[in-house]
């Protein structure tokens, strides 16, 4: 490509930087790993690290970890806030939660309006918590160049040298004639069009072009800006901010305040906003990314094999190709794959082209219609204390495996329908029942009887494992009384 890099920034910013990971996607084109209630950024893609870890640790090195803020969704947030443990000090006051799923612009507006009650000069960095990024340096020394444009009115975002025909991203031609920047230094462009997601023909007439960028999704941009772009092209998302600014000022009830932010129009900020406003600019920038939009994708972040297979878990090959295989805990085996997607799971399995990896979404999209709970959950569930597996369930019974983190508490609750026998298979159990609280080993048991106040706790440093029987003409998991917790979760009576 023929434009010229930006140099790294060697100035301070001017004012003060509020990062925003955007963690309320539900990553189904990763289905079957993903799924609706474990979406992708909760995955560990490219590293030891989860997605949404690695990007928290990724803009920690260009702000405050205290100045972070995570826009999320109340379903998602105990999750997230179980992930980013050694942020809690941190992020305690700092989630954003959409009661639903309105697209960007509104979550944005929200994050923004809550970064302005802080600091009304401050700069924010959105990005999503489920993307790759390889190359910290050159990723603080963007952030920096973009803040630079972005203190002077501008709304920035990333622009990627793409290196394929790739038909998943949105484009960016930039007007290369006006390079924004200070002394001679470049720091970016005006940009001239934001192009949609292309056709095959059009992205390959895009990449040997050389003058488009692929839209990262990342931006940088004073939040009064944001804020004020926001009214000028999307003044409903406005009408509805204020609203909700003058309710949260009334003292009003969370309730009403969400069934306030219900009512703003789904708009994405890139067709909402950075497509029709003039202060839209964009920063080449040298560090590698991935969206890892689907299954297809890992290639670009995963090591390969001398034959550039991706295989994970026990898997047995003899002879593919350019395939990836992942297996969660049976052996899955594989002969003579070529440009292949096979991912088993306990509960379910995918098997396509990876050509046809982008249209996995679809799949997703039929199992919710038919409302298969394979959509949404996986069998082994994941809690902010541990997780629970469902081994198997019928009429009036359901046998569970319950896992507790060392240190780990569940909610003290009761169950109106069901009674409850617990077996200790592995660690301690700290066992609240009624007015008792008392210690269980390996092999020691006891029962909760129907509406008796109870908690399961780990004193101890491994893990606790359970077996759990359930008994009763009701077994849902919203029959839930909660008194006390340690993720605030308590039920309202």
């Amino acid at each position: 490509m023929s434009f010229r890099r930006p140099r790294t920034a060697n100035r301070d910013l001017q004012f003060p930087l509020y990062p925003v990971i955007m963690a309320g996607g539900s990553g189904t084109r990763f289905w079957p790993l993903s799924r609706h209630l474990f979406p992708k950024q909760l995955l560990r893609i490219g590293g030891e690290q989860t997605l949404i870890q690695q990007t928290m640790q990724r803009v920690s090195g260009c702000a405050k970890p205290a100045h972070v803020f995570i826009s999320t969704n109340a379903a998602q947030a105990e999750l997230i806030k179980g992930q980013l443990a050694d942020w809690k000090d941190d992020l305690k006051d700092n989630f954003v939660l959409e009661p639903e799923g309105r697209n960007t612009a509104p979550a944005i507006a929200l994050a923004a309006i809550e970064i302005l009650a802080r600091d009304p000069e401050a700069l924010m960095l959105v990005v999503p918590a489920d993307h790759v990024v390889t190359g910290q340096r050159d990723f603080e020394s963007a952030v920096k160049l973009a803040s630079e444009l972005a203190a002077d009115g501008y709304l920035v975002t990333f622009g990627i040298e793409p290196v394929r025909p790739e038909t998943g991203y949105g484009y960016i031609k930039p007007n290369n004639k006006v390079m924004l920047g200070k002394q001679g230094r470049l720091r970016g462009y005006r940009v001239r069009k934001f192009v949609e997601k292309p056709n095959a023909a059009k992205a390959a007439q895009y990449l040997k072009a050389g003058n488009y960028f692929w839209n990262s999704g990342m931006f940088v941009w004073r939040a009064a800006t944001i804020l004020e772009e926001i009214r000028r092209y999307q003044p409903a998302v406005a009408k509805t901010m204020d609203r909700i600014a003058t309710l949260k000022s009334a003292g009003a009830s969370r309730q009403a305040i969400d069934d306030a932010y219900r009512a703003v129009p789904s708009v994405s900020i890139d067709n909402g906003v950075m497509e029709q406003s003039s202060k839209s600019a964009v920063v080449p920038v040298s560090f590698k990314w991935s969206d890892v939009g689907s299954w297809g994708s890992l290639d670009e972040v995963a090591a390969k094999s001398k034959a550039g297979n991706v295989m994970t878990g026990r898997v047995v090959d003899i002879g593919s190709a350019d395939s990836i295989v992942y297996a969660d805990r049976r052996v899955v085996a594989t002969i003579g794959l070529r440009d292949m997607v096979v991912v088993d799971t306990p509960d379910a399995t995918l098997v396509c082209p990876k050509s046809r990896a982008q249209d996995v979404k679809k799949i997703v999209d039929i199992l919710k219609q038919q409302q298969a709970p394979e959509h949404l959950e996986h069998l082994t569930v994941h809690r902010p204390w541990g997780s629970y597996t469902v081994l198997e369930e019928g009429p009036g019974f359901k046998v569970k495996r319950v896992t507790v983190n060392p240190g780990g508490r569940l909610s003290l609750q009761l169950h109106h329908k069901r009674s409850e026998h617990w077996v200790v298979i592995a660690g301690t159990a700290r066992v609240t029942r009624g007015e008792e609280v008392f210690d269980l080993q390996i092999g020691q048991s006891t029962a909760i009887p129907v509406e008796t106040t109870h908690r399961l706790e780990n004193p101890g440093l491994d893990t606790l494992h359970i077996i759990e029987v359930q008994n009763g003409p009701y077994l849902g998991e919203d029959d839930i009384v909660r008194f006390k917790d340690e993720y605030g979760r308590v039920t309202k009576h």
